[in-house]
């Protein structure tokens, strides 16, 4: 018997879908919500699936990338001038405009399988995300070219069939922190591209992005491309300052 997806948090428990219509009716502070919690619960839920429909899959992906967005501009380093009450609410309004999004993405996804359905035969391109609001700031590189390289990741990555078995995984945003950890220390700096490539499937680059949101966030890391459309670094900040 096949289960459905149920957030649980503190303050909601329930569908995805009906958390989205509680913000959007603003019955919910989206503020109160961890989505840290709801991306694992995701990936916990997709890792008990032992045949993953594409259909399912597709709607993972779509979620997938919406918490993507919202998380990375909930955990980026906001500029220490701003006022703290001020930039809440930003971050508040911004993750409600990300969520009802999602509506955007799913129904996309839905027409693409309905052409498929007709036989229609088409190169689907992923949707251009959403640009961020340019207040966001890191040292050395540009949101755009962070959220480039996991497009680019994402798009090498095929994703599953409807014929194939899904292994199940459990991909652990709390170890995947500390796994990332472990290579700043004993490598002192990679490129992001050598990261991503360590990847199995789309969900781990998620998780692995998310993973160095964190650890940018926690002054941790440091991430820097010296030159347009080069490559992107990782490294320790002590190793960067040395330079």
């Amino acid at each position: 018997m096949t289960t459905t997806y149920r957030v649980t948090l503190p303050v909601f428990e329930g569908p995805l879908a009906l958390l989205l219509h509680l913000i959007e009716e603003r019955e919910l502070d989206i503020t109160k919500v961890s989505l840290a919690a709801v991306t694992d619960q995701y990936l916990d839920y997709i890792s008990t699936l032992q045949k993953l429909e594409a259909e399912k899959l597709a709607d993972f992906l779509v979620i997938a990338a919406k918490l993507l967005l919202i998380k990375s501009r909930i955990l980026l380093p906001q500029p220490p001038e701003e006022e703290p009450d001020e930039d809440e609410e930003d971050v508040g309004e911004e993750l409600v405009r990300r969520l009802i999004e999602y509506r955007k993405f799913r129904d996309a996804a839905h027409e693409l399988r309905a052409r498929e359905e007709q036989g229609l035969r088409a190169y689907a391109r992923l949707l251009p995300l959403p640009e961020l609001e340019r207040s966001l700031r890191l040292e050395g590189v540009t949101l755009d070219a962070l959220l480039e390289a996991v497009r680019q990741a994402m798009l090498s990555r095929p994703v599953s069939s409807a014929d194939e078995v899904v292994t199940p995984l459990h991909i652990s945003l709390p170890e995947k922190i500390a796994n990332l950890e472990r290579l700043v220390a004993e490598q002192h700096s990679f490129s992001l591209n050598q990261l991503f490539a360590q990847a199995t499937s789309r969900m781990e680059i998620i998780v692995i992005f998310l993973a160095l949101l964190q650890l940018i966030k926690r002054r941790r890391v440091l991430v820097e491309q010296r030159e347009l459309f080069g490559e992107i670094m990782v490294s320790a900040p002590d190793q960067m300052e040395g330079e």
